[in-house]
């Protein structure tokens, strides 16, 4: 199985100024990404905006990614997985998706826990054995903050012994629980990955053991984010400290006024193709967009 490692980023989805996905925005966004030097991409995930699209449009660029990613490869001779996120609170279409991703070839799919329905630990097992059944490599997503349920490290024991299982996506905001997984899942399990899913715990996380990180700041920062996760892989931890140091006012600035809504704010800044958001979403306030464009010029990008 794929061991994914390194720096991946969660993917905004451009979009036009009447809300429809802007496709090339979304091409050029993928270029830009690969040209920074990622270890990885994930479309179709929380930052994505993945619940207001529609499957037609998700179908589109899941093409667009996996056929830009592959000539890429293909011209320059290295591996860029695609982690194509395929969560869902319905198991049976959480199932589906993730056979959308491995049909359409991606390396691994991004499933994250049952949101609304706050399922028992039974529950919670039982549905990622469903998709862990699909064949293809499955990065299980922990955010409580999002879904109303974190998953408890003996939950994730259980997970982590079914086939197919890559590793997990830790976004509980809880340094020690991250910790433990390490501690008590990954010391038994090598192979199994622990990616951040927050920005500013990534460098704790691999000081203490992690492999990389699942990043909303790389949608603009790809090769700072990139150069901090493979300093830390390498050891070199005094390096990874001036890159982390350098962007933690954006790491903060980043989800000020939430989440994709202030790096596409960001995004749109700078001039990279990210565009305007969908309800129930909407652009930050006047204050946000204050504090993002300090925190851009205080680290200086």
């Amino acid at each position: 199985m794929i061991k994914l490692r390194g720096a991946f980023t969660a993917m905004i989805t451009p979009m036009k100024g009447d809300g429809s996905v802007d496709y090339e925005g979304f091409r050029k966004h993928i270029k830009n990404q690969l040209e920074g030097g990622i270890n990885g991409l994930v479309p179709l995930c929380t930052t994505s905006e993945t619940p207001t699209l529609d499957e037609d449009e998700e179908e589109k660029m899941i093409e667009i990614i996996m056929n830009e990613v592959r000539s890429w490869e293909k011209a320059k001779g290295v591996k860029v997985p695609v982690i194509i996120g395929a969560g869902s609170n319905n198991t049976r279409d959480a199932v589906r998706y993730t056979e959308r991703a491995k049909k359409a070839g991606a390396d691994a799919a991004l499933v994250v826990t049952p949101y609304y329905n706050k399922p028992s630990k039974e529950g919670l097992f039982r549905h990622f054995e469903a998709v862990s059944k699909v064949g293809i490599p499955i990065i299980v997503y922990n955010i409580q903050g999002r879904t109303g349920t974190n998953i408890p490290t003996d939950v994730l024991a259980r997970i982590a012994e079914l086939p197919n299982i890559a590793g997990v996506k830790e976004a509980s905001g809880n340094i020690n629980q991250m910790m433990e997984v390490i501690a008590q899942i990954k010391s038994k399990h090598p192979d199994f990955v622990v990616l951040s899913g927050d920005d500013g715990l990534t460098l704790p996380l691999m000081a203490a053991g992690g492999d990389g990180v699942i990043s909303v700041v790389s949608n603009l920062t790809p090769s700072l984010i990139t150069q901090m996760v493979n300093y830390s892989l390498k050891g070199d931890f005094d390096s990874a400290r001036k890159v982390h140091y350098r962007l933690l006012p954006f790491f903060k600035a980043a989800f000020v006024d939430g989440n994709p809504t202030s790096i596409k704010y960001a995004m749109n800044f700078k001039g990279l193709p990210a565009g305007a958001v969908r309800l129930p979403l909407v652009e930050v306030t006047e204050s946000a967009k204050k504090t993002i464009e300090a925190a851009l010029k205080e680290c200086n990008l």
